[in-house]
């Protein structure tokens, strides 16, 4: 049990799974862009609910627009569990949301054991089954609109400013380009932490710079100046 980061690899958006209607969906189908993917199972009674509610009350504080720059995904690892059950965890926690969270903003999703051993494999996401419960990691990940995991979430405490970070990473400069690099300078990915921390150091350290360069191109220019001004008889 536990997780082996597997960034840069590629979920596979050819699997096939079950919303709460019953419809058969492809991954590729919800993953079009930055992508929240939460494995867990409907019926755990412990940490599989803290996750999800870590989550939702962290949303709310991102700044980007639900089922159109990103989305969320729940995904059962528990091939037994049915789509009215994921369905009714979809209402239980969007309508819980405020503001209301949009239907297409978060889908929750079950599988059969081919499907879901395909995507958890590529995540290097392992769980496994005890008695009528699962022993399985507190993790999540999130994809880029290939399908590419760019970063892993941990624990069941999220913060706005990680949340909006890595979804920023994982739209790949297609969008906000220059804000997505000017937040990456000021911003590194600290492993241990888990979390994005502001780059201080760096940030100071051009700002020394450019400080300097601007006073030393005043006093050249102002230089000048005085050289150009004529001399004025007494």
């Amino acid at each position: 049990m536990g997780v082996t980061e597997h960034l840069g690899a590629k979920i596979p958006l050819d699997s096939t799974f079950r919303d709460g209607s019953g419809r058969t969906v492809f991954l590729r189908e919800l993953v079009t862009g930055p992508t929240i993917i939460l494995p867990v199972y409907y019926r755990c009674t412990n940490i599989c609910n803290f996750l999800q509610q870590g989550l939702a009350a962290t949303l709310p504080g991102v700044k980007q627009k639900p089922g159109v720059e990103y989305r969320v995904i729940s995904v059962s690892f528990d091939e037994s569990e049915p789509p009215d059950l994921a369905a009714r965890f979809q209402k239980t926690y969007l309508t819980a949301m405020d503001p209301p969270f949009p239907e297409q903003g978060w889908r929750f999703l079950v599988g059969d054991a081919k499907n879901i051993r395909s995507l958890t494999d590529a995540a290097g996401y392992r769980f496994f089954k005890k008695g009528s419960d699962y022993v399985h990691p507190v993790a999540g990940f999130i994809v880029s609109g290939d399908g590419t995991i760019v970063r892993y979430l941990y624990g069941t405490t999220f913060l706005p400013k990680d949340l909006t970070l890595a979804l920023m990473e994982a739209r790949q400069g297609k969008v906000g380009n220059s804000i997505r690099k000017m937040v990456g300078y000021c911003f590194t990915f600290d492993p241990e932490k888990k979390s994005y921390v502001f780059n201080l150091l760096r940030v100071c350290a051009t700002a020394v710079i450019i400080c300097t360069g601007a006073f030393l191109a005043f006093l050249i220019l102002t230089g000048r100046r005085s050289e150009r001004r004529p001399w004025r008889k007494s």
